[in-house]
């Protein structure tokens, strides 16, 4: 079996598309890939505990998941520019994030209608805690696809791509935690009961963020691998596991697309 693999990535298409991946892992230090097998593994678990233990797993598993995988990229972080900008960079990304579905979540703009239930604790303004952790775990990695495409850190073209690459995670996101019960609609919407208007306010929330955390001097592949599991993940969970085929096939597709583009582009020289 071993070496059907590797003959299969001695094929120029494949080799192509696993490049970038090998050369992240390479690049990546000792830390970082314990803490990515770690949250690839918890990932891997959350269908098996809720088949097994029941739904109540979830209570457990899911602020597990959200923070280990934000532990993932903040030490992507630190390994690119040390303790203080990383934490800062960090922590602007949760306070700002935080701002945003405090308002959205009190008065509808700039996501839509709609409002946390209590499954998620502790709350701060009937916001969840661990809401901003989600940005913080899918924004850089976001980042890093928008380096690749563009060729550039900054810029209307990087902002605008980070945002979308961000956005495009939510057309799994959305659904998959309204039907667990996270969060809901008041009015429901055109995209699986979920308003157009909210993924307006993901883009603006994310270019927001993006501008104020100036971000540069990425080693793009650890967070492009983060970027690409969490795709991968999200797509089978939701296609074979949460009973979710329609936001599984539109996920795969629209997130599939920045991927591709980013897997495309060879990791310039940084600038």
């Amino acid at each position: 079996m071993s070496e059907r693999i590797l003959i299969a990535l001695r094929h120029p298409a494949l080799a192509a598309v696993a490049r970038p991946f090998i050369e992240g892992w390479r690049a990546a230090g000792t830390v970082f890939r314990t803490a990515l097998v770690v949250w690839a593994l918890g990932m891997i678990a959350i269908p098996i505990l809720n088949w097994t233990v029941g739904p109540a797993a979830l209570d457990v598993a899911i602020p597990f998941s959200v923070i280990a995988q934000s532990a993932v990229v903040l030490i992507a972080l630190i390994d690119a520019w040390g303790m203080p900008r990383a934490l800062g960079t960090a922590l602007l990304i949760a306070a700002v994030t935080w701002v945003a579905e405090a308002v959205g979540s009190a008065t509808g703009v700039p996501f839509g209608a709609y409002s946390y239930t209590d499954k998620l604790q502790p709350q701060l303004l009937d916001v969840p805690l661990l809401i901003p952790f989600a940005w913080l775990m899918m924004l850089p990695p976001a980042w890093a696809v928008a380096r690749r495409i563009t060729g550039r850190w900054g810029g209307a073209a990087f902002v605008l791509v980070s945002a979308a690459a961000m956005t495009a995670w939510d057309l799994f996101l959305d659904p998959q935690m309204v039907g667990w019960g996270l969060w809901v609609w008041h009015n429901g919407g055109g995209y699986f009961g979920i308003p157009w208007v909210n993924f307006a306010g993901w883009m603006l929330t994310a270019a927001l963020v993006t501008l104020l955390a100036h971000p540069r001097d990425l080693a793009t592949g650890p967070l492009l691998i983060v970027y690409a599991v969490t795709w991968f993940l999200s797509w089978f969970g939701l296609a074979f596991f949460w009973g979710l085929p329609g936001p599984a096939a539109v996920g795969f597709a629209v997130m599939g697309v920045p991927l591709a583009l980013a897997l495309a582009r060879p990791e310039e020289a940084r600038r």
